[in-house]
């Protein structure tokens, strides 16, 4: 049975330094046949602003899923992960750590945080692609996700 929530638009935020992966990742998602917004945020702090709706991010929706690649300028992955699941707002928001990192370290640590998965990117584009449409498929497609908090 489908998902309710793809009868409406899913929020992404994007946490992605790399231009290039970012870009590939909203082609991805934007061929999916989920409706979807995709913001991006190219470092910590920024994604930190935009999730507590802060300064020019006062009026941004709460996403449904976040992407947060660990090796970020001015704050870090896992910086932000503690944040975000440190907050009693926002920690039910899933986050998918998707990040060049294949470190035991950064993968026992982001589940410490409670990341929610934990994916390496792939260096080849078709296998990139393939990743992320497996990510749009379950989290959008098998997974109940919590409601948004008002």
């Amino acid at each position: 049975m489908a998902n309710l929530r793809n009868l409406s638009v899913i929020e992404i935020l994007l946490v992605e330094d790399s231009p290039s992966d970012a870009e590939l990742t909203i082609e991805t998602f934007n061929e999916s046949k989920i409706l979807n917004h995709i913001y991006v945020a190219e470092d910590g702090v920024e994604a930190l602003d935009f999730l507590f709706r802060r300064g020019k991010y006062k009026d941004v929706p709460r996403p449904d899923l976040i992407l947060l690649d660990l090796n970020l300028p001015k704050k870090n992955g896992r910086e932000v992960l503690a944040e975000i699941k440190g907050d009693p707002e926002l920690q039910t928001i899933p986050v998918v750590v998707l990040t060049t990192s294949a470190a035991e370290e950064d993968i026992l640590r982001s589940y410490q945080l409670h990341a929610n998965c934990y994916i390496t990117k792939p260096v080849d584009f078709e296998q990139f692609t393939k990743i992320v449409k497996l990510i749009s498929d379950f989290w959008f497609a098998a997974v109940r996700l919590p409601p948004p908090s008002v």
